[in-house]
């Protein structure tokens, strides 16, 4: 009961700013919004509700809330720096209003994906986060943004319809025409190994365009590029989050597979190899800090699907590796947008002598590249050891060096451009009144919390992964 109040009122509010008639309704509106969220949360945690099945295909298991937690910190920061963004572009109130909508709409989608029970409405709830996305893309109105934006829907309905064909290879050993993910736990081992095989790979390669991994990722390059900066922070982590859930999910449905499951692991690995290898490619190559902070995501979703396919240990740091990689990720991408305001450009060659005219920003800029590069006290220093250790452990030397070697080129290629924008002369013309530190101060408070997770990881935290990765 409590889910169908909770959607119904989500909806409600998500479409009520096309009713609103001036902007402040819509800020209203939008925060009405942002504490439904939190009160759903609160209502599940509270009343114990966790692996509860609601409405026959939602189940609030600890995956399912600890991304909806994820999800809703970083929703609360992108509508406020949402509002700076939008009034900086000065866009009519109609835009104003169909952003906001489909912001949240979004954002129901996306917790649908986390909270689906079933692998049939799994694939629906992403397809439906296509939609939302493309009208988000296509936002800013410019050549390059309608060319993302069918670019987007195209690629993501091809890979969406191919999951869909692994979907119904997988429903062949569903007992009843039951599509739950604990109904096909029960009875996936007895499927033929070759469908089961198929399956899992025309799902994975389904799902990489919204986990941005090999070999579709492509579109998110494209959509983050062409969406404002924001919104880029929220689909970069909040939606790449819900690709990563739907992907976790059909690991831990074929982990009772046996000899299937060693082949989908060494997939992962293969899918994760590939992705890093294209993050440290184009990263040195791209001229765009949107572009630049997209490939970051592919090299780092990279290092998760390498983490799943070792397992053990490496799952745990998996699965920690996307939840700090969610706060430092959108910040940076909040820290871009206040960048733009300044220099109205996101060309990498254009920008420079940041620490000069915004220190605030230019500091937390700097914090959030020594994070996302993996310097201690960073969590993903742990993370990433944690997977290199377990690398180590099953012998498999030729993947940590190739790992090694890929990840000095990021460090490389991530660090000159951070050094470039904070101390590279600038002779463009500048927006110095659009400096807002408090915007700054905003995004850099998202890298202060995954920093307080590397020294100090909350127990609860602990205990939430230890659960989400006891698979099997």
């Amino acid at each position: 009961m409590e889910m169908i109040i909770f959607i119904a009122l989500s909806l409600l509010l998500a479409v009520a700013p096309l009713l609103a008639k001036s902007e402040r309704a819509v800020h209203l509106i939008a925060g009405g919004f942002f504490l439904t969220q939190v009160a759903s949360i609160a209502l599940i945690i509270g009343f114990r509700h966790i692996d509860e099945v609601m409405l026959y295909i939602f189940r609030a298991d600890t995956l399912a809330v600890l991304f909806h937690i994820l999800m809703t910190a970083v929703l609360g920061f992108t509508l406020i720096h949402s509002s700076s963004y939008l009034k900086a572009e000065n866009v009519t109130l109609n835009s104003y209003k169909t952003y906001y909508t489909l912001l949240m709409l979004l954002a129901i989608a996306i917790t649908c994906v986390y909270y689906s029970d079933n692998v049939a409405m799994t694939w629906v709830f992403l397809e439906l986060t296509t939609i939302c996305s493309a009208g988000i893309i296509y936002h800013r109105e410019f050549k390059q943004s309608l060319e993302a934006t069918w670019k987007y829907i195209f690629v993501c309905s091809t890979g969406i319809a191919m999951a869909y064909l692994g979907i119904l290879l997988l429903s062949t050993v569903a007992e009843h025409g039951a599509l739950d993910y604990n109904a096909l736990k029960e009875v996936i081992a007895n499927g033929n190994p070759l469908y089961l095989k198929v399956a899992f790979l025309l799902m994975v390669v389904g799902y990489s365009c919204k986990m941005e991994i090999f070999p579709l990722y492509t579109v998110g390059i494209d959509a983050n590029y062409a969406a404002p900066a924001p919104a880029s922070a929220f689909i970069s982590t909040a939606l790449v989050n819900a690709g990563f859930v739907s992907i976790f999910r059909i690991y831990d449905l074929y982990a009772a597979t046996g000899e299937v499951f060693i082949w989908a692991r060494h997939t992962l690995i293969l899918i994760g190899i590939l992705s890093l290898a294209v993050g440290a490619m184009f990263l040195r190559r791209t001229n765009n800090y949107k572009r630049f902070l997209s490939y970051s995501t592919v090299e780092n979703m990279g290092i998760v699907a390498i983490g799943m396919g070792i397992g053990g240990v490496a799952l745990w740091a998996a699965v920690l590796h996307v939840i700090c990689h969610t706060f430092v990720k959108s910040s940076m991408f909040f820290h871009v947008g206040i960048m733009r305001h300044i220099y109205d450009s996101y060309s990498i060659n254009r920008i420079g002598n940041y620490m000069s005219i915004n220190r605030v920003g230019a500091i937390g800029f700097i914090i959030g590249t020594l994070v996302l590069l993996a310097f201690p006290p960073s969590p993903l220093f742990i993370s990433e050891i944690m997977i290199f250790s377990e690398i180590i452990s099953v012998g498999s030397w030729w993947l940590l060096i190739a790992m090694l070697i890929l990840m000095c080129v990021v460090i490389y290629a991530i660090w000159s451009r951070t050094l470039r924008l904070g101390y590279h002369y600038n002779q463009d013309e500048l927006h110095l009144s659009e400096v807002n530190r408090r915007l700054s101060y905003s995004a850099t408070l998202l890298i202060v919390v995954a920093i307080a997770i590397g020294i100090w990881m909350p127990e609860v935290l602990r205990n939430a992964i230890d659960v989400i990765v006891n698979i099997g």
